[in-house]
C-alpha cells in the first residue's frame, strides 16, 4: 500500500512538470498522511486543461452515508479498481495524478523492528501516482467534499523486499491518456503496472517518519545508525557506502 509520501518540489516546479494551472495554496510536505488535503492534477471540465486542486486523501464514494469510509479507501487495487463499488465510477470518469517526489515503505526486520525506506526516481524528478477522485455531499450538512485515492499494484524488484504492493506511477508521456475522461474511451488499464525498478532508487531513513507530526526535509536523510541491516546491497538501493 501507499500510506505516506513526500512532495518536496515547489508549486512552480509541480505546475511546470505537469503542465497544469495552479490556483490552490499549498506547500512542500515530507510526510504526507491520509485524511489531509493534498494537491492533485485533474482536467478542468470547462476548459479541458490540467488544473491543480486540493482534495482530501481517502476517497468517499458519492453514495456513502458518512465520511468514515474514507479511512479505509486511501488506496485502490489495480486488479479491482474497475469493478469495486467504491472505485469503479471514479476510475471510469474521474482519474487524476497525485504529485510526489518519493514514498515510504517499512521493511519488517523482526517482530519488534520495521525499517523505513524512502523510494524515489533515480533521476530525482517528481512523478505522478495514478489517482482517482470523487465528489461527495454530506447528507447532514449539505456540504460537498472532494477526495482521492492512490492506485497500487504489484511491487517491482526494488520494492518487493520492502512490501507486497507499490503505488502505480504514471509515466509522463502517458499523462494525457490517464487523465482523459471521455465516456466512450476505454479506461487505460494497461497503465496500471509496476514502474521499472532500474529507474528507481531506495534508501533507509530514520524512525522519525513514523510520526505524522514530523514533517521536515531531515526525514529524507539517509539513516546511518543502522548496524543490523539484513540486505544492504539490494539492487538500486542507495546507502552510505554506495552513495
Amino acid at each position: 500500500m501507499c500510506g505516506r509520501y513526500v512532495r518536496k518540489s515547489t508549486r512552480r516546479e509541480i505546475a511546470r512538470w505537469f503542465d497544469a494551472e495552479d490556483s490552490a495554496e499549498w506547500g512542500a510536505s515530507y510526510n504526507v498522511a491520509p485524511q489531509t488535503f493534498q494537491p492533485v492534477v485533474r482536467l478542468n471540465r470547462e476548459t479541458a486543461r490540467r488544473e491543480i486542486v486540493l482534495l482530501r486523501w481517502g476517497l468517499i464514494p458519492y453514495w456513502a452515508k458518512d465520511a468514515k469510509i474514507g479511512l479505509s479507501t486511501i488506496n485502490a487495487k489495480a486488479e479491482t479498481v474497475a469493478t469495486a463499488p467504491a472505485f469503479r465510477d471514479a476510475f471510469a470518469r474521474r482519474r487524476c495524478l497525485v504529485p510526489a517526489d518519493a514514498f515510504y515503505e517499512w521493511q519488517k526486520r523482526d517482530r519488534s523492528h520495521k525499517q523505513p525506506f524512502a523510494i524515489a526516481l533515480a533521476s530525482r524528478e517528481p512523478y505522478g501516482f495514478a489517482g482517482i477522485w470523487e465528489r461527495w455531499k454530506d447528507p447532514r450538512s449539505g456540504e460537498w467534499l472532494e477526495t482521492f485515492s492512490i492506485i497500487t499494484t504489484d511491487p517491482n524488484s526494488l520494492v518487493a523486499p520492502l512490501h507486497n504492493r507499490m503505488p502505480v506511477i504514471i509515466e509522463r508521456k502517458d499523462y494525457d491518456r490517464w487523465l482523459a475522461s471521455e465516456r466512450s474511451a476505454q479506461p487505460p488499464l494497461d497503465l496500471l503496472r509496476p514502474f521499472p525498478a532500474e529507474q528507481m532508487i531506495a534508501w533507509e531513513v530514520g524512525p522519525a517518519v513514523g510520526n505524522v507530526r514530523n514533517d521536515s526535509a531531515e526525514l529524507l536523510a539517509a539513516d546511518t545508525q543502522q548496524t543490523d541491516i539484513e540486505e544492504p546491497f539490494l539492487p538500486g538501493f542507495m546507502n552510505e557506502t554506495s552513495g
